[in-house]
Parts: structure tokens; sequence; C-alpha cells
């Protein structure tokens, strides 16, 4: 079994289900109290929050990156980043690394592709659903990506930022949420990308009626499948 480097903190909360996950995998596969082998750096959400308000993306980068060689030197296989967002500097971080970097929208797309869906709904952080890093990606694996509206835009953004990032889950949130993919689907998606790893604590497949893409659930599938890559 490989050793998974994490870096995570954006938010804890995901970070919190990716770890478990993780390790949910690793038992279901080897059985007995075996768990995963993992390497974690857990930065500062609250930086990082404050550096994307000012537009600062090179700073951020500058600081995953350090953090990511930084598990690469503590004996990490390869890095998983345990967010969407800041996928925005993958390139770079890749590029500061001599192990893989595994991309978590490069595994989404694949598995869109496996299900024989073209255009989906992304929901994401403002900046993951507005600037082109993460459609363009997708775009690449010749998956077509629909976001929301500007209302619908601030409406996905405050709940993550303001609620879920937070812990907090709120009825009235899932319905805001679903009103969302519900005007997705009538312009045409197929499904729609959890594009936010703390989304996948207010809506699941059961909550809507086309399929849902979780990211987190997939870049942990990925994560557990290169780990026992031989």
């Amino acid at each position: 079994m490989k050793t998974i480097g994490i870096i995570g903190g954006l938010s804890p909360e995901s970070t919190m289900s990716y770890y478990q996950w993780l390790n949910d995998g690793v038992r279901a596969k080897l059985g007995g109290h075996h768990s995963a082998k993992i390497k974690m750096a857990s930065v500062d959400f609250g930086e990082f929050v404050a550096l994307k308000e000012k537009g600062d993306w090179d700073t951020q980068g500058a600081m995953l990156c350090e953090e990511a060689q930084a598990l690469e030197r503590a004996g990490a296989d390869f890095i998983i980043l345990a967010t969407n967002t800041m996928h925005k500097m993958a390139d770079q971080i890749e590029a500061a690394l001599n192990i893989p970097f595994l991309h978590l929208a490069d595994a989404t797309a694949r598995v869109i592709k496996a299900q024989g869906v073209k255009t989906v709904g992304l929901l994401g952080t403002k900046y993951t659903m507005a600037l082109d890093f993460y459609k363009g990606r997708l775009d690449e694996h010749g998956v077509q990506a629909l976001v929301p509206d500007p209302v619908g835009i601030d409406v996905v953004n405050t709940v993550i930022y303001d609620e879920l990032c937070h812990g907090k889950v709120l009825s009235a949130s899932k319905t805001a949420y679903q009103d969302v993919i519900s005007d997705l689907q009538s312009r045409g998606a197929e499904g729609v990308i959890l594009g936010c790893t703390e989304i996948t604590l207010l809506i699941q497949q059961a909550d809507v009626a086309i399929p849902v893409f979780d990211t987190t659930r997939i870049h942990v599938e990925e994560a557990l499948r290169l780990a026992f890559e031989p």
C-alpha cells in the first residue's frame, strides 16, 4: 500500500470526510485492523480565504507548493489536494513535485464519461464556477459544464462559506440547491458535479433527479485505486 499525501484544511469539514473515507476504503479492502497510510498537511483555511478575497493566487500557490514538497520529503508516494477551488493552482503544484499529483477534475471527468454523460451542471465556490480552470479541464475530457445564473452562483457560494465550511447543514439551503440544480437540468444538464468538497454534506443522490457526481467520493476512490496499484 502506497502512502497518500493529503493537503487539507481547505476546509477542515471536507478534510475529515477524506480521512474517514480513505480509511474506510482500506479497511474494506484489507479487513482486520488495517487503515490508510497517510501523510497530511493541514493549513489554516482563514489565511487562504483572505488571500482569495484579495485576488492573491500567487501566494496561495506558493504556500500549497511548499506543503506538497514537505509531504513528498516526508515519504508520500503521491499527492491529493482536498479541495476543488485550489485546483486552480494544480499545474504549479504538479511542477513543484517529483511524485504524481492526482487531479480531482480529471478523476471526475473519467467517471462522468464512463456513465455516458456529456453535459453537467457545476456547483462550487464562485471561483470554481466563474473561472475557467475547472470548466476548461473538464472540456479537455469532452465534458461540457454549465454553471448557475449570477443569483444561483451567489446562493451556492454563500451556503458553502457561511454554512457548510462551519459544519452547518440547513434544510432551507438544501431546497435552494435543489432549485439551482433543477434550473441547470432545464438548461440541458444531464448530471450535476458537486464541485466543492463540502457540498456532499448537503446534497446526495436521493435529493435530485439527475446523476450526482460527488467529487470528494470520486477523488477518494481514485486515490485508493492508486494506493494499491503496483
